[in-house]
């Protein structure tokens, strides 16, 4: 069945080239002897290498010297291609692919991994009880930022006779595994431990970053809490918007970066990898290099495992006020949306009345027509009748009367006199639709502390 996967898998994959290299680090009993080179890995070079032969032939000792420790790995440092972590992607060859795990005795179901998410960590023994290995699969190939992957994988065999670890690890410049590498040049002997590097890679991941993250949402935590709650812990100059922007979900975001759990859970792994290997140990290889290697490294990962704890727990306790400070800002959003629609609503109040108010004026008017236009049509033609006569006149001038002009003198003053009349009484109107616009305005406000008063004294009663 596994060979059945990974040739299925493998059908499926498409190929990208990124530049190789090879690595190998040797420790010897004569620790003189101990070398570490690292050069470009041609295609024409490649199954030498995987085969140990050609230039990569196991060199001869002399009596009395052995091999301590020994790490041969396939390196893709700087992968630059965006694709090359995505799902079903190969940085090398079908053929070359399919050659190398076979001959570094790599685990087959490491091709079923392209599409993980997040941080994932895999160990355990092959089935082949007459050659066993120990078999390490640890990715985290799902970064993404600004279009380019910060992504990086490790797989590795450890032959458990000759102590010597074989494997495959790929990275982008912007990842840990660079910086990795040169840490692991330095160890020297500590090699004899397959383990070591996937603990300096996931000494990295729980560096001081995760901790400077934390603490920066809770910065952002309490200026909130200052700008929502009133908080004094914050001073005046560290107001919630001085010099930059402080968002609320942005402080989520920050929170659940590198989620604790998830690294809590790979340290549980690698706890349980690492007495795996040690129990997996032959007797005549349990020296005491080995031994105290992996006391070091196991006191090490409890010190990670206590630090990701805290970082859970500060982290656990950031998002819980910042859940109170989301409920106290809906809260306050409803209380202006309430005063927004008490607002609304007595401007609509207002509207009403004044469109009463215009079809009463309008009721007036039509009254005053009614009443005063037929005295004032037959006015007109009675008058009509008395100040013109041209029936005997001669010319124009004869026929209008000579009280014609009294006419204008009594019309004038009386029009007047009337129009004065109805701009006192619409001033006094206006006056007194003002008066009752403020008690419209003030019934709204009595409105509203009511309501507001019951609404906390139903909350109160509830608590």
């Amino acid at each position: 069945m596994e060979k059945l996967m990974f040739e299925t898998n493998l059908q499926r994959c498409k190929y990208v080239p990124e530049p190789t290299t090879w690595l190998e680090m040797f420790c010897y009993s004569d620790r003189t002897r101990n070398w570490v080179e690292e050069h470009p890995l041609i295609s024409d070079e490649f199954e030498n290498f995987l085969d140990r032969e050609g230039g990569f032939a196991e060199p001869i000792l002399p009596d009395g010297v052995s091999v301590v420790a020994g790490l041969r790995l396939i390196l893709q440092q700087n992968a630059q291609r965006p694709e090359t972590f995505t799902p079903h992607v190969l940085s090398l060859e079908p053929e070359m692919y399919s050659k190398m795990i076979h001959s570094l005795h790599s685990p087959t179901r490491v091709i079923e991994s392209t599409s993980c998410v997040g941080p994932f960590f895999w160990a355990a023994i092959n089935q082949d009880n007459e050659n066993p290995d120990l078999q390490v699969v640890q990715r985290k190939i799902d970064v993404r930022k600004k279009g380019s992957t910060r992504g990086w994988e490790l797989m590795l065999s450890h032959d458990f006779r000759t102590g010597i670890t074989t494997g495959f690890c790929k990275g982008t410049s912007s990842s840990n595994i660079v910086e990795s590498m040169a840490l692991l040049r330095g160890c020297g002997p500590e090699i004899c431990h397959p383990l070591l590097f996937p603990l300096i890679l996931f000494n990295l991941d729980a560096s001081y970053k995760p901790d400077i993250k934390q603490r920066d949402a809770r910065d952002r935590l309490r200026r909130l809490e200052h700008a929502i709650s009133m908080r004094p812990e914050v001073e005046d100059r560290e107001g919630y918007v001085k010099d930059e922007v402080v968002d609320l979900v942005e402080c989520y975001s920050q929170v659940l970066w590198q989620r604790p759990i998830a690294y809590l859970r790979i340290a549980g792994s690698l706890q349980e990898a690492m007495d795996t290997f040690y129990n997996g140990v032959p007797e005549e290889r349990k020296n005491q290099g080995i031994t105290k290697t992996h006391a070091s490294m196991l006191s090490r990962l409890e010190f990670y495992g206590k630090k990701w704890e805290g970082v859970e727990t500060y982290a656990s306790t950031t998002i819980e006020r910042l859940e109170t400070q989301k409920s106290a800002l809906y809260n306050i959003i409803a209380q202006k949306e309430s005063k927004l629609n008490f607002q609304i609503a007595g401007d609509q109040r207002k509207l009403a009345h004044a469109s009463k108010r215009d079809s009463s004026t309008m009721k007036t008017i039509s009254l005053l027509g009614s009443i005063f236009f037929p005295g004032a049509f037959l006015a007109v033609i009675h008058l009509f009748t008395t100040f013109f006569n041209f029936q005997n006149a001669p010319d124009i001038p004869s026929a209008v009367s000579s009280s014609f002009l009294l006419y204008w003198a009594v019309t004038v003053p009386v029009t007047l006199i009337v129009v004065g009349i109805w701009l006192s009484w619409e001033r006094k109107r206006e006056a007194r639709y003002d008066r009752e616009d403020e008690d419209l305005e003030k019934g709204s406000e009595e409105t509203e502390r009511n309501i507001m008063a019951m609404m906390r004294k139903r909350a109160i009663s509830k608590i």
